[in-house]
């Protein structure tokens, strides 16, 4: 009964996000970004952010605080924007599993909230918000669609956070083929 209730729990999860997705009600997603590399910590906004990972073109606080923290900016726009395809159904499965929540351990080292309070919580909802769109994610989505008005990022981890959702794909694949 209650793994009955847990699955239509989740579904409903699923579909109310994809409602807001499709509906264009807005819904709380971040709105700032504290980049942070080692002692150096940024506050950005989510659109500035966005319109680097976009357009490439820096804005003058983004140069500064990559400059001062020795990063490649192409190199960080690559990690933010490189796709994973993803099945969100099987995604949401999947992250309610004992390797999901590795996977969103793992993530929540690069990407978290300043508390650290339901950080697994909060990324598992931006995951499965931004593969419902289009069935991919990519860094910058999950940091557009983290239900938080902040969000903190190690930004010199993002290779790790990529390498992260590049585990979670395979992972999702091996589940497919059996």
């Amino acid at each position: 009964m209650l793994c009955q209730f847990l699955s239509v729990y989740r579904g409903l999860i699923l579909v109310t996000s994809i409602y807001f997705i499709l509906s264009g009600v807005p819904a709380l997603a971040a709105e700032s970004v504290v980049l942070k590399y080692r002692i150096l910590r940024e506050s950005v906004s989510v659109q500035e952010l966005s319109t680097f990972a976009e357009t490439g073109k820096l804005s003058t606080s983004l140069r500064v605080n990559l400059a001062l923290a020795k990063q490649n900016p192409q190199a960080i726009r690559q990690y933010l924007t490189e796709p994973v395809k993803i099945n969100p159904v099987i995604l949401d499965k999947v992250l309610n599993s004992r390797i999901g929540n590795v996977i969103l351990d793992q993530l929540t080292q690069v990407i978290h909230t300043r508390s650290r309070q339901a950080d697994k919580q909060a990324l598992r909802a931006a995951l499965v918000v931004s593969a419902s769109k289009d069935r991919q994610i990519t860094l910058i989505e999950l940091i557009q669609n983290y239900p938080t008005p902040e969000i903190e990022v190690e930004g010199d981890r993002l290779e790790t956070a990529y390498r992260q959702l590049r585990r979670l794909q395979g992972n999702l694949q091996d589940i497919l083929s059996f």
